[in-house]
């Protein structure tokens, strides 16, 4: 296990510890960020913010998969129209039923060929079959679950699938904020 460093850096961990998580919690951009910490008297700009973020975000992000528990036996699938470039993107997506998300996918076509491809990228990833499967009325669902052979018991239903639902939500604020996604 890699310890991140914050060497030859001028502020001290805390700070770009907050100035990282305001920009990936919230829907900031650099300039907000930088508006931020100026309130509380640092003087910093959106450039060193935006390097703190490519330099240290990753690190971040790895370190809290490190010490993520291992995911639920319930999987919820959902998918979601997004535009992206103007072109209409299937953006399929796996929670477990504690709301942690376990993967996505970003697939032109909704298909039991598209969602074959998740659920295999989720077995391989997670290491073991879900007892439940949660979804909604898709059929490919079901197809992907035969073609797989996977045990399952599939529980399909129309408010059975919120987990999956509510993290689509903040996709669609940061759709909002971007006015649309320029690229898969």
């Amino acid at each position: 296990m890699t310890t991140i460093s914050f060497a030859r850096h001028q502020f001290p961990p805390d700070i770009i510890r907050h100035a990282v998580w305001l920009y990936f919690r919230f829907t900031l951009s650099f300039r907000d960020v930088e508006d931020l910490l100026t309130e509380r008297g640092l003087d910093v700009s959106y450039e060193t913010v935006r390097r703190w973020v490519l330099k240290f975000g990753p690190l971040f992000a790895g370190e809290l998969r490190r010490r993520c528990h291992r995911p639920t036996s319930q999987w919820h699938l959902d998918e979601m129209a997004v535009l992206i470039a103007g072109r209409r993107f299937s953006l399929w997506r796996a929670v477990d039923d504690e709301g942690e998300v376990l993967d996505l996918d970003v697939q032109r076509r909704r298909d039991a060929r598209a969602t074959t491809k998740l659920m295999r990228k989720l077995l391989r990833k997670q290491g073991f079959a879900p007892e439940t499967l949660v979804t909604d009325r898709l059929r490919s669902y079901g197809a992907a679950k035969t073609q797989l052979g996977l045990s399952a018991r599939h529980e399909q239903g129309l408010r059975k699938n919120n987990w999956a639902e509510n993290s689509h939500l903040p996709v669609r604020r940061c759709e909002r904020k971007m006015q649309r996604f320029k690229s898969p």
